[in-house]
């Protein structure tokens, strides 16, 4: 069996006015995140960034600014997704990054992953997520850009 690294990105998109690209996930009814994924082999973590956010939304990273936070935290794997793990393996260190884009669009969601996806202003977006970590990173949005 092919594990999954413990090593992921969390991406924050969003707009210069902070409105942030939320996807709800399609095993998990009203479960909202921002672009999310494991690391593959041995890429990068600017690699995986790009990669998700492709896979999950289909945006370029060169058509915004993506920003590495040079920040990482760990949290418990969710019981329901630790089977994709090796066994014993409980923990996962996420790294965060946030990809400015110019304005809010239309994006195209990987149907085996997402349902839906809403653009929402950045504290409505931190209320949303379903993940701590994930709605710790919205809400230091506004002071990694300086907003």
């Amino acid at each position: 069996m092919n594990y999954k690294q413990p090593i992921s990105v969390l991406v924050v998109v969003h707009t210069p006015d902070l409105q942030v690209l939320l996807l709800e996930r399609t095993d998990f009814t009203e479960a909202w995140q921002s672009v999310t994924g494991g690391r593959d082999g041995d890429e990068s973590l600017w690699q995986t960034a790009c990669r998700e956010v492709l896979e999950e939304t289909g945006l370029r990273a060169e058509q915004g600014v993506l920003r590495d936070w040079q920040y990482c935290s760990d949290f418990e794997i969710y019981e329901l997704w630790r089977h994709r793990y090796a066994p014993g393996v409980t923990t996962n260190t996420e790294h965060v990054f946030s990809l400015e884009i110019p304005e809010a669009q239309a994006v195209s969601l990987s149907a085996r992953e997402h349902r839906r996806f809403r653009w929402v202003p950045w504290q409505q977006a931190a209320e949303m997520v379903f993940s701590p970590s994930n709605a710790e990173a919205i809400r230091m949005l506004p002071v990694r850009l300086a907003h």
